[in-house]
């Protein structure tokens, strides 16, 4: 018993019994007394089991207050069983009001069960993994109702209240607990209800909280591939508890939020069914029995598959924008499933072909791959040729394969085209043209419709052109690379300009500068007039300046020109008569004394600069002065002289030369006479010879045909054909003038003629001396003829001639023929000679010679043509040729 009154507040008393080990169901009872006067309460009472030595934990049951003067009894139901055994310990604690008595009495053990409360059947041990749910089932067989408190004591003295109160039957309740075990949480729990009659206190169950086990090291790498990693399981270390009683695998993938779980029964496994180039994520998990056994995944095994073969080649390469000079292109978006790699490459390979050097025949094939970037699918190509068709094949590419889609042609637009070289253009000037040709361009950049041809006078050295001159131009077909420029000035530079042009419009423009060719000077000599004057050894002219085309005149020359008996000079003069005969004009200086040393029949006799000559001036050739070193020499009396007057322009190394004769001064009256006279003479000279050389051939043809008969043989007939002969206009008109003069001597010469069948000789001239008046009046006319204005009469001294004209010559035997020819050609004058080779260069003795033997050919003689006259202007002509088979001697006299 305690008094509270003497006691402090707080002050506690212990009746501690003496340790009880039961072996069945029984009972302790017991009678408390709890009063105060005044009705405050004088403390509180506290019942405690403590069971094998252990804690006492939380108090079984409590009481305090006033309860009135009378006593109270409780009974105590403890299911502790032997070899436990437990201790009952009584607690009175004093109030704060200290006022009262607290005391206990009536202690009994009985071997019964009790009455007023009831007893907790044995509570087991509970086996649980960590983070699991303990679950404490506890059992009260007796008087008991639900509204009775049920709570589950652990032995550190905290209670938990029941989850939930079931009924077994009338005498039976089940309250069940639930303890969260935790990781090191085990622990000792027990069975306790209370009421105002009692309290139970059943045995302290254990929970028992197992670890699941979990592997100490990853997995092991055996192999991997595109779709599959092989591993080891490792699982000889762990932490937690056992027995383990399964394996599994759970993996994923590093980047994805799901994972999968397979259940190993072997060391080593093969995980199926990944995907290319992914990092996976592969632990072990481990079982042991029990709900939640299964531990926490042990170290991940971090490993990547290989990369698989892309599925296939790209697809839908399309363009879509095309340009002359890019393509924008597109294809099907790149995805994993297509590249099966991670790390892959997108290559963009094109071709086209383009002209190697500029040639169309030759062409060069342009290849190129470029890199396209990750996760793009369109590109653009740019710096490519217009109008080409560029072949793009797409290549996807990853460590394990590469797979090429099929080539794709595009063409790209047209573009203006591009220039054409200037090193193309090739052209040839002339004075009054330019032919111009071009390549096409090396880049046409598409189809070529046409070209623009342009040109402008921009320069001339002749003052009289206007430049710059207007600009014109000229379309050409896309096939003519070509033009010829005409209606130009000579001397003229043109800036030239070429251009292509396709249906995108005009490309760049070549130029070039081309300069015609200057052109010979022009005289103004429609109207010629007549020597102004005529001297003994002078003529006096009328020099008109020359107009300059492209150039102006350099310079001026007046040629003089000996006139011979020579029949090349005949030729040449007829060539120069007539007028603006640039290339028979006199481009070689030579002055009088040069021209002797070299026997050229020319020289320069004046050279006068462009300022002297103004306006037509006079000029007197022979005047003995010197013009810019020049000897203007007198002339000869007894010589025929041609005046020439020639202009000269010289311009950036091209020289131009124009002439035109002007005047002829004939020789002397005398001179002339025997000249004549000569003529005449080698007339006869040269009819005798052929009447000859005509009677050596009939005889030899005579025996030919005589030996041919005698042997019986067939011959054949030959034809000979004259060659043509075609006289100058100007040569005929002078042979008619002098046929005039001949027919004209009455007195002089009797009617000529060939050789007669009769053995008549010609007739001879007559002496010159008693015709002088007629023959003065006929020469007058002669000169008058010839010269492009004429010339005065003037007084001429005598000269002799070395052979005598005036006698006759008689008839010659052919015996003497050749005795005649040798004394004919010793004679100056005579004008035999030629006539005399002419004869025997028509015979061919290897012809005869053949024709002996009785070889049959239709050999045709050529025609020799040589002069009768001793006059250089004379167009009388002697044409000889012998028909072997006809056997016939002509001597034909052609005008």
């Amino acid at each position: 018993m305690v008094n509270s009154s003497q006691h402090a507040a707080g002050q506690r008393a212990h009746l501690l019994l003496h340790s009880l080990s039961e072996n069945d169901t029984h009972c302790v009872q017991f009678s408390y007394f709890l009063y105060s006067r005044d009705g405050h309460s004088p403390g509180e009472l506290q019942l405690y089991i403590r069971v094998n030595g252990g804690p006492w934990g939380s108090a079984v049951w409590n009481v305090s207050g006033s309860h009135g003067r009378q006593w109270h009894q409780v009974e105590l139901a403890v299911s502790t069983f032997w070899p436990s055994e437990y201790q009952v310990v009584f607690e009175a604690s004093v109030s704060a009001e200290r006022r009262g008595y607290i005391a206990i009495d009536d202690i009994l053990l009985l071997n019964y069960p009790c009455y007023k409360v009831p007893h907790f059947s044995r509570l087991g041990d509970v086996e649980v993994n960590a983070g699991q749910n303990a679950t404490f089932q506890c059992v009260a067989t007796g008087k008991t109702t639900e509204t009775e408190p049920f709570l589950l004591e652990r032995r550190n003295g905290v209670v938990v209240a029941a989850s939930s109160i079931q009924r077994l039957s009338h005498k039976r309740l089940m309250a069940t607990f639930q303890v969260e075990a935790e990781r090191g949480e085990q622990d000792l729990y027990r069975c306790i209800t209370e009421s105002a009659r009692g309290a139970a206190v059943s045995n302290f169950a254990e929970l028992i909280v197992r670890v699941p086990p979990t592997p100490i090291a990853p997995p092991q790498l055996l192999r991997a591939g595109p779709t599959y990693l092989i591993i080891q399981l490792n699982t000889n270390s762990i932490v937690g508890d056992g027995p383990v009683i399964r394996r599994e695998i759970e993996y994923r993938a590093s980047q994805s939020p799901w994972s999968e779980t397979h259940g190993v029964g072997s060391l080593t496994y093969k995980v199926w069914h990944l995907e290319p180039d992914t990092e996976y994520r592969i632990s072990v998990l481990l079982t042991r029995p029990g709900e939640g056994g299964t531990g926490a995944p042990g170290p991940p095994l971090v490993s990547r598959t290989k990369c698989a073969e892309p599925m296939r080649a790209l697809r839908g390469l399309t363009a879509i924008e095309i340009q002359p000079r890019q393509l924008v292109l597109q294809w099907e978006p790149l995805g994993y499933n297509l590249t099966r790699c991670h790390t892959y490459s997108v290559s963009l390979c094109y071709r086209y072909s383009t002209p190697a050097g500029g040639s169309a025949g030759n062409n060069a094939t342009v290849r190129e791959c470029l890199s396209v970037e990750r996760n793009q699918s369109h590109f653009t190509l740019r710096d490519l040729p217009p109008f080409r068709s560029v072949h793009v094949r797409l290549a996807l590419e990853n460590p394990e394969g590469k797979k090429e889609g099929r080539e794709v042609t595009f063409q790209t637009e047209e573009d203006i085209p591009g220039g054409i070289v200037p090193e193309s253009l090739t052209f040839t000037p002339l004075d009054d043209m330019i032919f111009l040709k071009w390549e096409e361009p090396v880049e046409p950049n598409g189809v070529i419709t046409q070209y623009e041809v342009s040109y402008q006078g921009i320069e001339s050295s002749d003052p009289g052109i206007n430049v710059p001159g207007p600009r014109r131009t000229v379309s050409k077909l896309r096939n003519e690379t070509y033009h010829m420029f005409s209606g130009l000035h000579p001397g003229t530079t043109y800036l030239v300009s070429v251009r292509a042009r396709t249906a995108k419009g005009f490309g760049q423009t070549a130029l070039t500068e081309i300069t015609t060719n200057i052109s010979a000077p022009v005289f103004d000599y429609e109207d010629i007039p007549a020597p102004l004057s005529e001297s003994e050894s002078t003529i006096t002219v009328l020099l008109r300046p020359a107009l300059g085309r492209g150039a102006p005149v350099s310079a001026y020359q007046v040629v003089v020109v000996e006139e011979d008996g020579s029949r090349r000079i005949r030729r040449r003069r007829r060539r120069r008569r007539e007028l603006g005969s640039g290339s028979d004009c006199f481009p070689v200086p030579a002055s009088q004394v040069e021209a002797q040393s070299k026997g050229t029949p020319h020289y320069y006799t004046a050279e006068l600069p462009p300022s002297s000559l103004p306006e037509a001036t006079p000029f007197t050739v022979g005047d003995n002065h010197t013009y810019n070193g020049y000897w203007n020499t007198p002339l000869d009396p007894s010589k025929n002289y041609l005046v020439f007057f020639q202009a000269i322009s010289n311009f950036r190394g091209e020289t131009r030369i124009n002439c035109i004769r002007i005047a002829r001064k004939a020789a002397c009256k005398d001179h002339k006479r025997a000249l004549e006279v000569s003529q005449h003479a080698e007339d006869m000279g040269l009819i005798l010879g052929a009447c000859a050389g005509g009677l050596v051939v009939l005889i030899l043809l005579l025996g030919a045909i005589v030996i041919i008969i005698k042997k019986g043989r067939d011959f054949y007939s030959y034809s000979y054909y004259p060659k043509k002969v075609a006289l100058n206009k100007a040569a005929m008109s002078y042979r008619q003038e002098k046929t005039r003069k001949l027919g004209s001597l009455d007195c002089s010469m009797t009617e000529q003629s060939t050789l007669q069948q009769d053995g008549r000789t010609a007739n001879s001239f007559m002496d010159s001396h008693t015709c002088n008046t007629r023959n003065e009046q006929r020469s007058s006319v002669n000169e008058s003829s010839s010269l492009l204005g004429g010339s005065p009469r003037r007084h001429c001294r005598r000269k002799s001639s070395p052979y005598h004209t005036g006698q006759l010559h008689p008839a010659v035997r052919v015996a003497d023929l050749l005795q005649h020819i040798n004394q004919m050609k010793t004679g100056e004058g005579y004008g035999f000679k030629q006539e005399y080779e002419s004869f025997f260069d028509g015979w061919d003795v290897t012809k005869k010679k053949d024709k002996t033997k009785g070889r049959h050919d239709n050999d045709r003689h050529r025609v020799k043509l040589h002069s009768l006259l001793a006059d250089p202007n004379s167009d009388y002509g002697n044409a000889n040729y012998i028909d072997q088979h006809q056997q016939h001697h002509r001597s034909f006299k052609i005008l």
